[in-house]
């Protein structure tokens, strides 16, 4: 195998668009991340692009060095549980997919970085390329479940709460469609346009493909350093910015959403403590407020010193999944959700993100997220929010819908049955 060369280009006008379009179509998987100058605590994603045709087992990274990427799916949790997934899939997604990066591609201000054994081939075929884009034609989304059963179920879910079985529980609703044609990428840069995130990511994995507007991070590590970044807490944006203002105060002093907050604050704590040296877990932000497009969130940092000769998938196993998407405690939580729940969530609310060579990764929460298999002419996508017991049903449906909303508006589909 020939070495790696690394090279920089200028970066021109559709420079972006044709790179990550050849990539796909001269790849079996493909990782694009974009941060979209967004202020984030401990910065979003890198803006990076990761192409391959090599899938790794994701508890064996060790053995394969280089750049690597990949998902992984939210059922991926019966692996480290006494758990299962019950319901059925809305698109049949693999537990994992990580793959060894052939080509990696850096995007800077002013210019574009090539990793790769031939970079001036790469570069001048990427140049050639030409783009083109279909408009999607999408055939009616479908809610799988009413505002009535939400409501319903959401009651229960609080009955769990008062008899002392949980303390609050991440419930979410899928919406699924078929379509006749789709181009997944032309939607993701309707996404980006529409709701920029400071982890927004396109990922393909053969003929199925994430395409997401995330703007929670699950675990970074930077050397020892982990850090966990979980949201509980969302407001919409005001129309100016007096009422933007009054709307973030309003999230900032929500006794609910802070102790929504803090609850899995405490659990990331926990999770980070079983990997790293005692004592070294901290609370770097609690109940930070960050406005993004459309929302604006209540985020916490957490951080820890790894204990020494910890591998990813130890990592993994101890943190997986997030705390913000299940509730507390963890594994009753994911019980009752599946219980809860019509269908199973595959790589919603799982992580996505790419490991660097020195092993430093990065990866955030599927949330915002649309899943399609070209194959099947299937998508899906789902919202949720926490249920605690002083929740209102019917305000936590609406805050699903606005969730959603991008989600709708990329597909041109205003209206759900």
């Amino acid at each position: 195998m020939k070495e790696k060369k690394r090279k920089e280009y200028p970066l021109h006008s559709g420079i972006l668009e044709k790179s990550i379009s050849w990539a796909c179509e001269n790849h079996l998987f493909l990782s694009y991340h974009n941060p979209n100058n967004i202020p984030y605590p401990k910065n979003g994603f890198d803006h990076i692009l990761y192409a391959g045709n090599t899938a790794i087992d994701w508890n064996d990274l060790e053995n394969y060095p280089g750049a690597k990427a990949g998902i992984f799916s939210y059922d991926l949790k019966n692996k480290f549980e006494r758990l299962k997934s019950l319901n059925p899939p809305l698109v049949s997604c693999p537990e994992s997919s990580v793959f060894l990066a052939d080509l990696v591609i850096s995007f800077k201000r002013n210019k574009i970085i090539v990793l790769h054994e031939e970079p001036d081939t790469i570069m001048g075929q990427i140049n050639e390329f030409s783009t083109s884009y279909q408009v999607p034609l999408i055939k009616k989304i479908t809610s799988n479940t009413t505002r009535e059963d939400y409501i319903k179920n959401v009651k229960s879910i609080q009955n769990h709460i008062r008899e002392g079985d949980i303390y609050e529980l991440n419930y979410c609703i899928a919406f699924n469609a078929q379509f006749e044609h789709l181009d997944p990428l032309s939607v993701f840069l309707k996404l980006q346009y529409l709701s920029p995130m400071p982890f927004s990511s396109f990922f393909k994995s053969k003929e199925q493909y994430l395409i997401g507007a995330s703007p929670e991070r699950f675990i970074k590590k930077e050397g020892r350093q982990l850090t966990a970044q979980p949201i509980k807490g969302t407001i919409k944006r005001g129309q100016t910015r007096e009422e933007d203002l009054q709307l973030q105060e309003t999230l900032r002093h929500s006794e609910k959403e802070r102790a929504e907050n803090l609850m899995i604050v405490d659990l990331m704590r926990n999770d980070l403590a079983r990997i790293s040296d005692p004592g070294s877990v901290r609370v770097e932000e609690l109940f930070g407020i960050y406005p993004f497009k459309q929302i604006s969130q209540m985020i916490s940092t957490i951080s820890s010193t790894i204990k020494d000769n910890i591998s990813f998938d130890q990592i993994i196993s101890h943190t997986f999944p997030m705390g913000s998407m299940t509730g507390a405690p963890k594994i009753k939580c994911m019980e009752l959700i599946d219980q809860y729940e019509n269908f199973k969530r595959g790589w919603f609310s799982g992580a996505l993100g790419y490991i660097k060579e020195n092993g430093d990764f990065d990866l955030s929460v599927i949330i915002r997220s649309i899943i399609i298999d070209t194959n099947t002419k299937e998508l899906f996508f789902a919202a949720g929010s926490a249920i605690t017991y002083d929740a209102d049903p019917a305000y936590e449906y609406d805050e699903c819908l606005l969730k959603a909303s991008s989600m709708f508006k990329v597909l041109n589909a205003e209206n759900i049955s």
